[in-house]
């Protein structure tokens, strides 16, 4: 049985004067919110929680103090949260609601009995509840550290001391900073400082195991480093995986839900009482959700996104990142955080003062607001305090304030080094982490292609990083002239690229790459027809070519990045089903992922589109038929719902039925997500890969790894060499000569980047590249690494090493 849970009036009151003392100490109110906010949420401490909540908005309606109440559900006895092959269950509870005492515009209790979730147990639940007009509301922690059945659901408190003692990584932690730390630091203002990796790869956890969990990437990377300790021979589904050291995980935050499809969690029963207690019945569910990760609503950012928690347990993520500082060469873990917007449900969860108003990807927070300001750092810190090595501001070009005395728009510099200066503590050692920023200015301006730097915020905190102008999302490597017309950007990450991401395959790149139209001829459209024969082979081998790995890899300075599903020459497409408003016309926007992906043979096998079928869709070209129709029927009808279900219905539908209503259109949007999703998982395809190839690509990797003096720029002004062959004569040979720090070694890469087959002479190519001494060390397959007369396909290279 539980224990009574009751509020503790001497701590609260403790609490509540440690608040008064930081509004005295601080002249600066966002200085003195800076302290506020890191006991706001639930602390739990040898059978004590504290709790508080930022409230304003009650505040400002008057609401009585004694009509907010803090509503505890605890579980009667030890449950789990999910086990395997239960979609819902009904769990006993003792529902407590307690009085919480107010400070200004904040709440704070100290409570004694509430249960703290483990790794083995169910821990208890809390939100604030309010009465106002008769009508009961409430108002979730944003703060959480933990939500099992999803954003809109209550937050569970979460016994941190354990988790961070029993981690299996402590020892990684410990030892950062000392001569014997696992990963390069520097020191910074008396910390160590994460030192960039070597080379990275991008993941999406929801596509990248057959389960789509965190769980299922530890056990992943745990049994790579088993064979790896053994000696055992890696798959070539395993080996996409090595030659990196480091990890970009797409976000693992709580995301927005469908309004009408996703209810994961209610509670049986009318409320109680103010200070009683009941058994009561919650219903709770796993949250099953498709996104990107991109779909934040702020609240609960700290925790990590139970869609992706096999188990629910936030423990999943503490061992994907242990198994990754595990591995006999430790990978370091980069979050890719997404604070620069909310999703547009976000204003049911946030206390109105968070929403500054709309925005281009649906609401704006204010972020000059003191409290907002030091919430959303908080918020950074906790979740990365999981146990981060490495963040990725997303889209740092988004934080932006309005100043009406100019009446101008101005970059929130200040606050990106307010995400800077946030300092991490894991495992008992303080460090800081590895910084990137990814920043388009002055995007959306229409010159942004042109007049974008890539470099502001190097320049202001020359130990960052940002994302280089060839990865970001405008880059298609399947159009013709891509490697001609992008030179000028190429040359650039040879001239001064040290302090870049570079790498042409991210999450956005491929799915703009399946956005292009593949035409079927030349005069159509510059699809670079040698790179395959169709759609399949030409962007698999867009994403993921020889001569573009090697180039990135072996001869370019900065941070190369790849992306695992391009790795495994896996489907890959926008999928998500948490939108209520866009979705068909998200889908739409996807007219052309068939032709790139989807032959008729794969869409026959009875694995794939199961619901697309079920809808009376049988054939792939009816499919890819309705779906361009689809697109070009909400462009004309400004995606009414209403007019194109009428338009498609008098045009002729392969959807089964007689009519068709805009339900059918939600309907058939949410299956193509759902059936998309599941085609696109990396479960399908890794027994399809060749080994030959996979073990060929990890070698350019590891010979990155092995030579990590490549990070700093090419000499190009000296003795150094990048260039291309002129006149390009329709193919595009690029070559570079690179020469280590100690003079030891020296590198030579020649490469086919686009184009017929060509022969050259690679030693004759300039004047300082020597003429002898030479030993191959990477062809790409079916390449001859002749240096007299070197013949490249489109997409071969060689790299030569030599000793002088």
């Amino acid at each position: 049985m539980t224990a009574n849970v009751r509020l503790l009036d001497e701590p609260t009151e403790d609490l509540r004067a440690w608040h008064r003392a930081q509004r005295e100490r601080h002249d600066d109110d966002f200085e003195a919110a800076k302290e506020i906010v890191t006991r706001l949420g639930a602390h739990y401490e040898d059978g004590v929680t504290e709790i508080g909540f930022w409230t304003p908005e009650i505040v400002d309606a008057g609401v009585p103090h004694d009509d907010v109440y803090l509503e505890v559900l605890t579980p009667t006895e030890d449950v789990r949260v999910f086990e395997d092959g239960v979609d819902q269950q009904t769990i006993e509870v003792r529902r407590d609601r307690l009085p919480i005492h107010r400070e200004g515009e904040y709440h704070w209790a100290v409570v004694e009995g509430m249960r703290p979730g483990t790794r083995e147990q169910f821990g208890s639940l809390y939100q604030l509840v309010y009465r106002e007009d008769g009508e009961w509301h409430t108002v979730q922690d944003p703060l959480a550290y933990s939500v099992p059945f999803g954003v809109f659901g209550p937050a569970e408190l979460i016994d941190l001391d354990t988790l961070d003692a029993e981690r299996d990584d402590r020892e990684y932690f410990e030892h950062l900073g000392t001569d014997a730390e696992p990963i390069p630091t520097s020191e910074d203002d008396g910390l160590p400082r994460i030192e960039p990796a070597t080379s990275m790869v991008e993941i999406h956890p929801g596509t990248a195991t057959e389960n789509g969990s965190l769980g299922g990437l530890a056990r992943r990377y745990d049994r790579i480093s088993e064979k790896l300790r053994t000696g055992e021979d890696l798959t070539a589904g395993e080996r996409i995986h090595m030659g990196y050291d480091g990890i970009q995980l797409m976000p693992i935050e709580p995301i927005t839900e469908h309004r009408e499809n996703h209810e994961f969690w209610q509670v049986e029963g009318d409320r109680v009482a103010p200070q009683g207690g009941e058994t009561a019945e919650l219903i709770a569910e796993q949250p099953d959700l498709i996104n990107w990760g991109y779909d934040i609503v702020i609240r609960a950012f700290s925790a990590p996104n139970p869609a992706i928690l096999e188990t629910g347990r936030p423990h999943e993520l503490v061992d994907f990142i242990a198994a990754c500082h595990n591995l006999p060469e430790p990978i370091r873990i980069v979050f890719d955080i997404a604070l620069g917007h909310a999703e547009g449900r976000a204003d049911e969860l946030l206390d109105e003062e968070f929403i500054e108003g709309p925005g281009m990807y649906g609401l704006e927070l204010d972020y000059l607001h003191p409290v907002v300001r030091a919430t959303v750092l908080e918020l950074q810190r906790r979740k990365m305090d999981f146990g981060a090595d490495g963040i990725r501001v997303d889209g740092a070009q988004d934080f932006k304030y309005y100043d009406p005395g100019p009446d101008e728009l101005f970059h929130d510099d200040e606050f990106l080094a307010e995400m800077d200066e946030v300092t991490q503590e894991v495992g008992g050692t303080e460090y800081r982490p590895w910084m990137i920023y990814e920043d388009g200015r002055p995007w959306p301006r229409g010159d942004w292609e042109l007049a974008s730097t890539y470099r502001e915020l190097i320049k202001q905190h020359p130990h960052s990083f940002q994302w280089s102008p060839i990865t970001f999302a405008h880059n298609k490597p399947a159009l013709l002239t891509f490697w001609a017309s992008k030179w000028w950007r190429v040359f650039e990450v040879a001239d001064f690229g040290s302090n870049w991401i570079t790498g042409v395959a991210n999450h956005d790149t491929l799915r703009r790459g399946t956005q292009q139209p593949l035409p079927k001829g030349w005069e159509e459209d510059p699809i670079n027809p040698y790179l395959g024969d169709d759609g399949p082979e030409i962007i698999d081998e867009a994403y993921d070519q020889p001569s573009t790995n090697m180039l990135l890899h072996c001869l370019l300075p900065g941070v190369p990045m790849d992306f695992l599903n391009a790795n495994a020459h896996a489907p890959w497409s926008f999928m998500r089903d948490t939108d209520d408003e866009w979705n068909v016309k998200v889908v739409a926007e996807e007219d052309n992922v068939l032709d790139w992906h989807v032959p008729a043979e794969l869409y026959d096998d009875d694995r794939f589109f199961g619901r697309l079928k079920s809808m009376g869709i049988d054939d792939r070209d009816d499919l890819d038929h309705f779906v361009h129709v689809l697109h070009d029927v909400g462009e004309a009808t400004d995606w009414e719902l209403e007019d194109m279900a009428a338009t498609i219905e008098a045009l002729g539908s392969p959807l089964a039925g007689e009519t068709v209503t805009p339900e059918d259109l939600e309907r058939f949007s949410e299956h193509w997500m759902a059936d998309v999703n599941e085609f696109a998982n990396l479960s399908n395809w890794l027994d399809t890969l060749d080994p030959d190839r996979a073990e060929f690509t990890q070698r350019v990797r590891e010979f990155r790894q092995d030579r990590p003096w490549l990070l700093e720029d090419i000499d190009v002004d000296g003795s150094e060499v990048f260039d291309y062959v002129h006149p390009v004569d329709g193919t595009v040979v690029y070559y570079g000569f690179r020469a280590s720090p100690d003079g030891d070694e020296q590198v030579l890469f020649v490469g086919n980047m686009e184009g017929p087959e060509v022969t050259v002479e690679p030693t004759g190519l300039d004047p300082s590249i020597p003429a002898d001494g030479w030993e191959p060390a990477l062809a790409s397959p079916g390449t001859a690494p002749d240096l007299d007369t070197l013949t490249l396909d489109n997409g071969q290279a060689v790299v030569w090493t030599r000793r002088p």
